[in-house]
């Protein structure tokens, strides 16, 4: 795998990610029950990464909750994680596997004593992370994001953790399941056809590349330093 240097949420994680299908977005490709998606919303989420490849960022989006739980997140859940658990959790940027064709953002990665993982930390409203404690299970909204995550960096568990003030965290230990990691490869392996096709033919229909491609100075990639051998 390799890990891109910029911090998430900034101008350059945003340009890094753009473009590249992402764990967070494999709920577009398959289901939580493990089948592969046909129709319109994998065709929906394949328009939309052409968009941000031909524009070289982000679609304009912007989430107040999203915002708000990101500031939790920083300033009490990994830090209450890392105190109760006695790990340190890695933070890190974008993560691809070694083509670059993949990627996901975890909320950390952790390291210690043999242990490869990472985290996943959600921070949800107050009834939702209710129902997550009364399930006790990985909540199907996040197989994509956890599941994807492992295929991306060739890990065999991940954490993920409910966090809400006030009340018990919920803290769970998920193993790679093979089944629903197959279905995702399958997923991937037809939406990166038709996204290399698709580029073609916008190209094609264009005369050429996007003109950020064809009258500005090249700009440098975003380093990834790579974990793996290529």
């Amino acid at each position: 795998m390799k890990i891109s240097p910029h911090p998430q949420q900034t101008i350059e994680w945003m340009q890094a990610r753009a473009g590249i299908p992402t764990a967070s977005e494999f709920d577009n490709l398959v289901s939580p029950t493990g089948e592969v998606r046909k129709g319109k919303m994998p065709t929906t989420y394949l328009n939309q990464k052409l968009a941000e490849w031909w524009i070289g960022g982000p679609l304009a989006s912007l989430n107040v909750f999203d915002m708000e739980q990101g500031r939790i997140l920083e300033e009490e859940a990994i830090p209450w994680y890392e105190l109760t658990y006695g790990i340190a959790i890695k933070r890190v940027g974008l993560i691809t596997d070694n083509d670059e064709m993949i990627g996901c953002s975890p909320d950390g990665l952790i390291e210690v004593d043999g242990l490869d993982s990472g985290i996943e930390i959600k921070c949800p409203a107050i009834h939702t992370h209710i129902g997550y404690l009364l399930n006790n299970r990985l909540p199907d909204e996040y197989i994509h994001q956890v599941q994807g995550s492992m295929l991306v960096t060739g890990r065999d568990e991940w954490r993920f953790v409910s966090y809400r003030r006030k009340l018990p965290a919920l803290v769970l230990t998920v193993s790679r399941d093979p089944q629903y990691i197959g279905a995702l490869h399958e997923a991937l392996e037809l939406f990166l056809d038709r996204f290399v096709r698709g580029k073609k033919r916008l190209c094609e229909l264009n005369d050429g590349p996007p003109k950020r491609f064809q009258h500005s100075a090249p700009k440098p990639q975003p380093a990834f330093v790579s974990e793996t051998p290529s």
